[in-house]
């Protein structure tokens, strides 16, 4: 589908849909530019503006802004097009005359406030699998979604979650922008049926911006469970908009929802009309004289797109997104500026109250006179019930300590009740490798599947239980609606170290994934409060670094494994708040933004909304574990097994063959009897120094691979922490990927003879028994429990992935904070590990 204005010259179009509004369509339609009627490229000026075109049989000239605004498609596909039958009653009777045919892509936008069940009723409708919370900013940007619904193509945009339309935050910009700009056919403005008054003041801001609105009062059970009623047709036709009850979260009254945006995009609604909410004879004259100034044939460019008296409204606001938009795009922009300078004046003198206090409360007013007229409340409200839960969880004295309590619990309940399924994962795992052992010839093929695949991919694999519990916790949290509160108790401590109280949800939000985390900076007005999170979220342990947690906690603190996962998220926000206080004071001085945000009713978390999200995560791991963490665990393998030295091949075959010949002299001079206990112990012996050797050889192949060299390369820089060379291997791994990590170390330590042991084939087991086989540790352990303790605090500290560091450039525009992060991360990593070991070590020794 393309423009009027990219059809090239002598190229033919057949007109689907015509945009841009008001005086302009109406001019446009009579010129013949009506749906269905085919048009000519004639000849373009010579700066390519205005364009001659042929319609009807003669020429006409049309600007390019205005031929932006006309849709068409080539001859072949007049498929496409359909008659309509109009009925319906409308203020303009021409362009229900005129417009007898439509294209049949319907582009809607769905706009509504945050906890509304937007982005559910968007899952549900296209079948998207958009992430859901009810809290403030999980939506911070578009998302998109094409499927049929009777015939038509429906492409839908779900839209940031926003309260008005105002240029206050990044998501009320971008709303509004979208819709101007982009103009969708349909805007649907979902509500939240229990909370009519506060949601409908952005339906009143849709209103003055003079756009095709359909109204889907969600949650529309809870409305009727508390004992409410709406004659919700009656509220449509007060506002000239369709609305449709829906509950999105049982599927209920989609297909009437579209079939009403058809209805409206057919102009066959009835209920759809355009009225202008009153502001009282003082704002109306306002914006009448500042209409009149807008509204002159040189400023047809913008007006054509956006409703005159919108502009002039928020004009009165001074908003400032519009003063821009005035400012660039109107000749007459100093005449238009004093016009409302005279009018805002005129206002504050009248009425001692500025123009923006007088229209909000006229909107008010709008809403209170139509909810009063067709809402009848209940015997006793909803709130209620949240007010009485609240004054535990949100108590000064109890709030954090319950907070506090339930991320313990969350932690602990990861260990004990992940630790059935791990075992499973991993006795499998062990099996397989044990199967392809013996059935497998020796070789590099043999090699490869069990100690590159099985070893990297098995070693990650096992902790996919503990993720999903943990994301059990989280989606409950966000669904219930306990995470706002847990912002709310976190609002002064937030404040104290130079942070908004909104910081907290992507700093929550990062125990998932850092990247989507930073996104949700968007939520947050100030962009010196968005470079702070964005900055500090890397020290939130995301759910990529959990499987490293598990695995040393398991090994070296099986009796507090949940306290010290505890510590260890703990140790992540205690960092961040150290580094938001340093970047305040230095780098990011400014003053603080009140702290205004909703706390919605608690609900109950459906199951399919969890189990969803539990899937999508575990989608998420098995996919990376397929891809990435496989493609590296070969990598790594690879670096392992090359270069293949034949002269120590030899030099260990000759040992083999040794103990062999030695095994063989040593049967033939003890007793025949083949169940004597001395032949039993010569065989074990054998066994022994068969197992031994072989370790030998691997710690010997890997320490001159490619990877061995890397790692002692790089080591040196390490080994203040309590790091050998296959630990730093795996921390330069863990740049990618985080559970590359433990991929890394299972294909590094598949080692020595334990492969023969099923009971000591676990990664755990191998890293309680490594030693050092060379260097002034020779023979002692290379892992103890504040060497682990070191290991996991840099690992939670250190250098954020790329992923999130490309997203960190793309969110500050700049490169410079980027590297800002990847040195500064890893500095601080570097600093708190070595304090961890050097302390440790005092106390353990």
């Amino acid at each position: 589908m393309n423009s009027l204005r990219d059809l090239q010259q002598g190229e033919t179009g057949i007109i689907i849909k015509v945009k841009g509004r008001g005086a302009f369509r109406k001019r446009i339609m009579e010129m013949g530019f009506v749906v269905g009627k085919e048009v000519k490229v004639i000849r373009k000026a010579p700066l390519k503006d205005p364009v001659e075109y042929e319609i009807l049989g003669y020429n006409v000239s049309l600007r390019n802004s205005e031929a932006d605004l006309i849709e068409v498609i080539n001859s072949n596909e007049q498929g496409r097009l359909f008659l309509n039958e109009f009925d319906g009653i409308v203020e303009d009777e021409y362009f229900r005359q005129n417009s007898v045919r439509k294209d049949k892509i319907i582009n809607i936008a769905f706009v509504g406030n945050p906890n509304s069940g937007k982005t559910t009723l968007f899952n549900l409708a296209s079948g998207s699998r958009e992430r859901v919370g009810n809290y403030s900013g999980v939506t911070v940007d578009a998302k998109t979604a094409r499927f049929r619904f009777n015939d038509y193509l429906i492409n839908v945009v779900d839209l940031p979650g926003t309260y008005s339309i105002t240029s206050y935050t990044p998501e009320e910009l971008y709303v509004r922008n979208y819709i101007l700009e982009e103009i969708p056919d349909i805007v649907v403005n979902i509500i939240d049926a229990g909370n009519l008054e506060r949601n409908t003041y952005l339906t009143t801001q849709l209103i003055d911006m003079d756009i095709r609105v359909v109204v889907a009062l969600n949650m529309f059970d809870e409305l009727q469970k508390r004992g409410d009623k709406i004659e919700y047709k009656a509220l449509g036709n007060m506002m000239g908009i369709p609305m449709v009850p829906t509950v999105a979260s049982k599927g209920r009254g989609i297909e009437e929802l579209f079939e009403t945006i058809i209805r409206v995009f057919e102009d066959n609604e009835p209920t759809r009309r355009h009225i202008h909410i009153s502001y009282g004879p003082l704002i109306e004259k306002a914006i009448s004289s500042i209409q009149h100034k807008i509204k002159v044939s040189y400023n047809s460019e913008l007006t054509d797109r956006v409703s005159s008296r919108f502009i002039a409204i928020k004009l009165l606001e001074n908003d400032q997104e519009e003063e821009k938009r005035i400012n660039e795009q109107c000749k007459n922009h100093k005449e238009i500026f004093r016009c409302v300078a005279r009018q805002q004046e005129r206002i504050l003198k009248n009425r001692r109250e500025t123009a923006e206090t007088l229209i909000t409360d006229a909107k008010y007013g709008f809403i209170n006179g139509a909810l009063k007229e067709t809402v009848q409340p209940g015997l006793y409200a909803r709130r209620r019930k949240s007010e009485i839960v609240d004054t535990f969880l949100t108590h000064k004295l109890f709030g954090l300590p319950l907070f506090f309590g339930f991320l313990w619990f969350m932690f602990e309940t990861t260990f004990s009740v992940g630790k059935y399924p791990m075992q499973w994962i991993e006795n499998g795992i062990s099996f397989l490798s044990e199967s392809l052992m013996h059935t497998m010839q020796a070789g590099m093929l043999k090699d490869l599947l069990i100690d590159g695949v099985l070893g990297g991919i098995g070693g990650v694999i096992v902790f996919l239980p503990n993720i999903l519990i943990l994301f059990f916790f989280i989606s409950l949290m966000e669904d219930t609606g306990y995470m706002a509160r847990a912002v709310f108790i976190m609002d002064k401590l937030m404040h104290k170290i130079g942070l908004h109280g909104k910081s907290f949800i992507p700093l929550i939000m990062g125990f998932g994934c850092t990247v989507p985390a930073i996104m949700s900076t968007r939520i947050l007005e100030n962009r010196n409060d968005r470079m702070i999170t964005m900055l500090i979220n890397p020290f939130i342990s995301c759910s990529a670094r959990l499987p490293i947690y598990i695995l040393f906690i398991s090994a070296f603190f099986p009796n507090s494994q949940g306290t010290i996962l505890f510590l260890i998220y703990f140790t992540g926000i205690a960092v961040a708040i150290l580094a938001a206080i340093i970047l305040k004071k230095t780098v990011f001085k400014r003053e603080d933004v009140p702290f205004v945000m909703e706390l919605p009713p608690y609900r109950i978390p459906t199951l399919r909304s969890i189990t969803k999200h539990m899937w999508e995560k575990a989608w998420q791991y098995l996919r990376k574990i397929g891809g990435v963490i496989l493609i590296a665990s070969i990598i790594i393998w690879a670096l392992g097994y090359f270069p293949v030295n034949q002269e120590l091949n030899e030099t260990y075959l000759q040992k083999k063959q040794n103990i062999e010949q030695e095994y063989l002299s040593s049967v033939q001079l003890s007793p025949q009897e083949s169940d004597s206990i001395v032949h039993q112990k010569l065989k074990n012996e054998f066994e022994y120094q068969i197992g031994l050797l072989e370790v030998e050889k691997s710690v010997e192949h890997q320490e001159n691979s490619y990877i061995g060299t890397l790692g002692k390369t790089v080591q040196p820089v390490l080994a203040p922490l309590g790091f050998d060379w296959k630990m730093t291997v795996s921390i330069i791994a863990g740049v990618a990927a985080k559970e590359i990590i433990v991929s890394t170390l299972g294909v590094l330590y598949q080692q020595g003879p334990s492969r023969r042991n099923t009971a000591d084939n676990s990664l755990i087991n191998k890293i309680q028994t490594q030693k050092y086989t060379e260097g002034p540790n020779q023979g002692e352990f290379v892992f103890n429990p504040v060497v682990a303790m070191s290991f996991m605090v840099f690992v939670l500290l250190y250098f954020p992935c790329i992923a999130t560091l490309m997203v960190i450039i793309k969110e500050s525009g700049s490169y410079k904070w980027g590297v800002f992060s990847l040195v500064y991360t890893t500095v601080v990593a570097w600093l708190f590990a070595f304090m961890v070991y050097n302390i440790g070590m005092l106390i353990y020794a």
